[in-house]
């Protein structure tokens, strides 16, 4: 596989919310708005791309038995500094986030990545699958944001989309609002997929 087509897989083939339907505690928790996804996926693209970069270089060295245990080490150094740097930098979106953002430590998406990819590829095709996949979940927590947020509140990033006089569907902002939006789009994914 080509490196192009090592990185779109995380946009479309193998997407990790619509597709895997991996990481689906923040996908279901954070997305009630559509900067709440963006900022859970920046914070995955950092985690998930540094992890996979570490776990391709030291792979050779990690005895087998205990490769989950330094996987995991790995990863929740990067999440505390992503954690530290939320808390630091952007602490309304820290208090947003709660106790989600330190559970990127337990994500299946970043130590399944580590673990299926990072640990058997070289450190160009591990960065670029990180990226091609973190990317994938980035959208896709911000297309149900974004989705949940306009029929939750018939605004956008704080942009009015659906004019003043628009009845807010307040279960779009309800854990009901999310499981039914992640229904319907990956239906339509796999629809899609179909044709």
């Amino acid at each position: 596989m080509n490196n192009r087509d090592n990185f779109l897989k995380g946009l479309w083939s193998e997407h990790p919310v619509f597709r895997q339907l991996l990481g689906m505690c923040p996908t279901l928790a954070v997305t009630t708005s559509a900067k709440n996804g963006l900022y859970m996926g920046m914070a995955v693209i950092f985690v998930l791309t540094f992890s996979s970069l570490v776990v391709s270089l030291i792979k050779k060295i990690v005895p087998n038995q205990v490769r989950i245990a330094v996987y995991t080490v790995i990863i929740a150094t990067f999440v505390t500094v992503v954690d530290i740097f939320f808390k630091a930098y952007i602490p309304d979106m820290s208090r947003q986030l709660g106790p989600y953002l330190p559970l990127i430590i337990v994500n299946c998406i970043i130590l399944g990545r580590c673990e299926a990819f990072a640990s058997k590829n070289n450190l160009k095709k591990s960065t670029i699958d990180a990226l091609g996949m973190s990317a994938g979940f980035t959208w896709g927590l911000f297309v149900l944001g974004s989705i949940r947020e306009l029929f939750g509140s018939g605004m956008i990033l704080g942009f009015t989309i659906l004019g003043k006089n628009y009845n807010p569907l307040i279960v779009m902002i309800l854990p009901a609002g999310a499981f039914i939006v992640l229904g319907l789009l990956v239906a339509g994914m796999n629809r899609l997929e179909q044709k």
